[in-house]
């Protein structure tokens, strides 16, 4: 199996949108793309608004991806968590897809025998430490952000570590949401090297509306973006999923 390439929008926010399109409708767009959408909250203490978290969950299920709420102190952590899990989600769809082609469509790798899910385990893992990944970053920077965006660095910082043990190829980009003079603002452009944000961070500045909408829609022209450029070097950056038709 050609492992290609694994891509995320990763969404850090800690409260609803109030500003623009749906998200849970962009997220269900990402997904169309073949781009999964993971979603963490963050909150502080014991306060959970209901509608964030219920709009959380929503943007993750229509993106196809895992949704946490966790404190800022669990962050870093959290972050690394939800993005290999996105990652063993995605290709255990793609293995699931393979499965239902050569076995019939009600197989999956829960139906298989003991020794043989095992097999399949085994190739799931591995494709996840050989496939190449591209996570789009999307950080929340609306007032409420202001005391948490620290420890938001620092969960980058930490993933980037983590990721870079791994055999394939990772690509990062970050936006934050609202930006200074627009809705969202791209803070670092595609790069493997994710701990160029150390220098960034401590500018950012919160205040704002949460348009998560359009921010997803910002992302996925990311996606789209980085995509051409690509195709005019060479062939080979295919993705998990083909679009939708």
């Amino acid at each position: 199996m050609n492992p290609g390439t694994i891509r995320q929008i990763l969404l850090i926010t800690d409260g609803c949108s109030n500003h623009g399109e749906d998200p849970s409708a962009m997220a269900a767009l990402a997904r169309e793309q073949g781009i999964t959408v993971n979603v963490i909250g963050v909150v502080d203490q014991d306060i959970i608004d209901e509608k964030g978290l219920s709009e959380i969950e929503s943007i993750a299920k229509a993106g196809g991806g895992v949704s946490q709420v966790v404190y800022s102190a669990q962050l870093s952590q959290t972050v690394q968590m939800v993005t290999r899990k996105g990652m063993t989600q995605t290709i255990q769809g793609v293995v699931n897809k393979e499965l239902q082609q050569i076995l019939g469509r009600s197989q999956t790798i829960e139906d298989l025998p003991p020794d043989k899910r095992g097999e399949i385990v085994e190739v799931v893992d591995e494709l996840g430490e050989t496939a190449g990944l591209q996570v789009l970053v999307l950080v929340d920077t609306s007032a409420s952000m202001k005391h948490k965006l620290p420890t938001v660095k620092e969960a980058l910082l930490d993933l980037s570590l983590s990721l870079n043990a791994r055999m394939g190829e990772n690509h990062f980009s970050v936006f934050i949401f609202p930006g200074k003079k627009s809705e969202v603002e791209k803070l670092l452009d595609w790069t493997p090297r994710l701990e160029a944000l150390t220098n960034i961070f401590p500018k950012l500045t919160t205040g704002g509306m949460t348009p998560t909408g359009p921010a997803l829609r910002e992302a996925l022209g990311s996606f789209k973006k980085k995509r051409s450029l690509r195709s005019l070097l060479s062939n080979d950056d295919k993705p998990f999923f083909e679009e939708s038709v």
